[in-house]
């Protein structure tokens, strides 16, 4: 089926809806464990270090799914992948609350970046398709219905919290969730399922890919920064009490949802060089100011700026990697979101060990320097 056979079979926005759904979805998966990681934590009796090297697992998957990720795309499409990589995810999600034990809860992590890389291929390489019935960009806004449901679920993970429901009846009532929302959205999803494609599962990308991909990778350490250790950053460094210690990560939750959903129009009306050279800046100042002056509201302040940064790299990334000449949308995408991925995945345990050896403002510190590398080798890529 192709994108004209789409607007054929029902209105273009029901497509833009349903891929608007299924990003939702996995965002919510992401921001329930984000959510629980100081309450397992606790629960397994993890020092910083500990936690860092358990996180470290979770790229583990990542790569374990790169050849199997690539080969899926070509032979059953995105669509199915989006539906077998959400219920897995959704699978993965509960391991991790049931997980009893560190042996165990290391498995159920390396599932868990499995699936996760698996479902942001496929929901990107509908994005693509769903991007090409308009006449303008529209992948932002896709990324901040993830943004969105990120802040909902920090939203719910504070409700259950409060309520003191233990982590895994916390990530089942979500996984019923996702499940029930991927049931309606499927019917609308782009089905490019076609005659399968010979060759290796997993082909490199040219020299422009990998440059797309090590701004993504650069960005997406900020951003896994953000979700894995503000929250710690704030109990520890700025000695929040009570609910001011999501104060840091709601902030960042809402600025970085609300810079998606204008990213498009930035980009449209600036370039998307000029845009990705701004977030790079936006994120390093942000990083800057919460190390220099850790206090509640300038830590604050420093985390929205954060979430401003980062909205719109990825989704500007992602976008040119589709419109790729030399590779299909789907393993362009494959290549250049597995790269970026890497970073979001990595940077979190990198944290860890770097807080274990200093402390959390020196990890910091050395992520407003991911900052400023997506300003400069935005600088010097033709966009």
């Amino acid at each position: 089926m192709s994108e004209q056979d789409v607007t054929r079979t029902y209105p273009r926005h029901f497509l833009r809806a349903a891929v608007g759904g299924v990003f939702f979805l996995p965002g919510l998966i992401f921001a329930s464990w984000a959510s629980r990681i100081a309450t397992i934590q606790q629960t397994l009796h993890l020092s910083d270090a500990g936690l860092g090297a358990i996180l470290f697992c979770i790229p583990v998957g990542l790569i374990l799914s790169l050849p199997v990720a690539g080969w899926l795309i070509s032979h059953i499409g995105s669509r199915r992948l989006v539906v077998l990589g959400l219920i897995a995810y959704a699978i993965a999600l509960i391991g991790l609350g049931a997980a009893p034990n560190v042996p165990i809860l290391i498995a159920c992590m390396i599932f868990y970046g499995f699936a996760s890389n698996s479902v942001n291929i496929a929901v990107n390489t509908q994005a693509v398709a769903a991007e090409k019935l308009y006449e303008k960009p529209i992948m932002a806004s896709f990324h901040g219905l993830w943004s969105l449901a990120g802040f909902v679920g920090a939203g719910l993970g504070t409700l259950m919290i409060g309520k003191r429901i233990v982590p895994l009846h916390h990530f089942i009532y979500v996984a019923i969730a996702v499940v029930f929302g991927l049931l309606i959205a499927r019917k609308y999803l782009f089905d490019d399922k076609g005659p399968s494609e010979q060759g290796p599962a997993f082909v490199l990308p040219d020299r422009s890919l990998i440059k797309l991909g090590i701004i993504a990778f650069c960005s997406l350490i900020c951003e896994g920064a953000m979700f894995d250790w503000s929250v710690i950053y704030f109990k520890k460094v700025v000695s929040a009490q009570g609910a001011w210690m999501g104060a840091g990560y709601t902030a960042f939750m809402c600025t970085m949802a609300m810079g998606r959903f204008v990213a498009d129009s930035f980009s449209h009306r600036f370039g998307l060089k000029r845009t990705l050279q701004v977030s790079g800046l936006l994120t390093a100042t942000g990083l800057i100011v919460s190390v220099i002056f850790p206090y509640i509201a300038t830590a604050m302040l420093g985390f929205l700026l954060v979430g401003f940064g980062v909205s719109s790299v990825v989704p500007m990334v992602y976008s040119a990697a589709g419109r790729s000449k030399t590779m299909s949308p789907g393993m362009a995408l494959a290549a250049v979101s597995t790269i970026g991925f890497v970073g979001f995945l990595v940077g979190p345990p990198v944290i860890g060990f770097i807080a274990g050896a200093f402390n959390l403002r020196v990890s910091f510190v050395l992520i407003a320097v991911m900052g400023l590398c997506v300003t400069g080798i935005s600088s010097k890529v033709k966009l």
